[in-house]
């Protein structure tokens, strides 16, 4: 019967994460910039859909609460954080 136990290779990385194993392959992070250009460009989808052929304004409501809230996240995100440089 084969093993699971994963064996340890010494790729001479010395400051390799524990949990992240991966970041010797490649890049190895998140895009904060492109989540917050998603979310502003969804937004302005939203507020698109607000021309249209419903008559009820529930709607409405719903998608100017959705695009505030998408719109307010990429705000959000573009502060820049001070001291974000020293993790």
């Amino acid at each position: 019967m084969a093993s699971t136990e994963v064996q340890a290779i010494d790729t001479g990385w010395v400051r390799e994460p524990a949990d992240a194993p991966s970041a010797r392959f490649g890049w190895h992070g998140t895009a904060p910039r492109t989540y917050a250009i998603a979310a502003f460009i969804s937004g302005l989808i939203c507020l698109a859909m607000l021309k249209g052929n419903h008559h009820g304004h529930v709607e409405d409501i719903y998608l100017i609460v959705i695009a505030v809230g998408l719109i307010g996240f990429a705000g959000y995100k573009m502060i820049p954080k001070k001291g974000a440089w020293r993790r």
